[in-house]
């Protein structure tokens, strides 16, 4: 019922009710509308503004790039030339140095003399077919990396007492062969391990260098190639007082036959020894009797000469109250 007998008030109402609803509709309508239009701002700013921001970022980076990069391309010799020089190891003249192999190639290089300068981290070194002679007491001492020494083809004759006592422990090869090797001893070789090669050298057979066969690594298929060129006698073999110059039974025999067949040359220098120690001291005996007789005889030479001396002088006169008093004893 509509108050003062109106009618149409639920009309009004719902009049009323729809506009309001259309006001809210309108309002939810024109916000929906202001939220699409800034929701469709964003997008089109980005487009306008990412491109060119872009262009501006990467231009404006590549130039400071380009700028650091031309600056240390400036700047680059400069500090190359402020930096020390490298240093390179030296190569001897008359040799060729490998280095990425750390070989040293002296072959056929005219050299009368043992090269120096050689570069320290040497591990192979040829000096093969030269005219060297001898081989200094330190020639080896910087060489602590050597592993293979080539010195076939040679004039050498002597090797100092130091020269091959400072190879290196790690060396697994030395070649001496044809030289002009005479004699050589432990001394001179140390205490080196390397597989040796000493065939076609004039060799002097004796004890020594059959002691020095007795400790060397020698090269199996090269032993037969070391040949007395001259030699003493072994043992049992006649006169002990052979000239050691002379060429001796043995000349021309390998020395390996000749120590198999049971050959002896430390026996003979032992036994020598021995004879010379008794000779020594049956000298030595006879001078001290000799010295003894003569000691003797000389002493009673002297003694005789005393006695005749004493029978020379005068008796001494007796006095007459030394007669009295005589006299009256008896």
């Amino acid at each position: 019922m509509c108050p003062s007998g109106r009618t149409g008030c639920h009309g009004g109402a719902r009049g009323r009710g729809m506009e309001i609803t259309r006001r809210e509709g309108s309002q939810g309508k024109g916000m929906g509308t202001g939220e699409r239009r800034e929701s469709g701002l964003e997008p089109s700013l980005g487009k306008r503004l990412g491109p060119s921001l872009g262009r501006d970022l990467g231009g404006s980076l590549g130039r400071g790039l380009q700028r650091g990069f031309g600056c240390w391309l400036f700047t680059l010799p400069f500090l190359l030339l402020l930096l020390p020089p490298p240093v390179f190891p030296q190569c001897p003249d008359s040799c060729h140095c490998v280095w990425e192999s750390s070989m040293v190639l002296c072959t056929d290089a005219g050299l009368r003399e043992f090269p120096q300068g050689l570069p320290p981290d040497t591990v192979t070194l040829h000096l093969e077919r030269n005219y060297i002679r001898s081989l200094p007491e330190g020639a080896f001492r910087e060489l602590t990396q050597l592993r293979e020494l080539y010195l076939s083809h040679n004039h050498i004759k002597t090797l100092s007492s130091g020269a091959l006592r400072h190879l290196s422990s790690e060396l697994r090869l030395l070649d001496l062969s044809h030289n002009l090797l005479h004699q050589a001893s432990r001394e001179e070789f140390g205490s080196t391990l390397a597989k040796t090669r000493l065939y076609h050298n004039p060799w002097h057979c004796d004890c020594t260098l059959q002691e020095l066969m007795e400790t060397l690594y020698l090269e199996p298929e090269t032993v037969n190639g070391i040949v007395c060129e001259s030699s003493v006698r072994g043992s049992g073999e006649g006169s002990r007082w052979e000239d050691p110059d002379g060429a001796g039974e043995h000349s021309g025999q390998p020395l390996v036959k000749l120590l198999n067949s049971g050959v002896n040359f430390c026996s003979l220098q032992r036994k020598t020894t021995d004879v010379a120690m008794l000779v020594t001291m049956f000298v030595w005996f006879f001078m001290v009797i000799v010295y003894v007789v003569y000691y003797v005889r000389q002493n009673q030479a002297e003694t005789r000469r005393h006695l005749e001396y004493l029978k020379s002088l005068p008796s001494p006169r007796k006095t007459p109250t030394e007669t009295d008093t005589i006299s009256t004893g008896f």
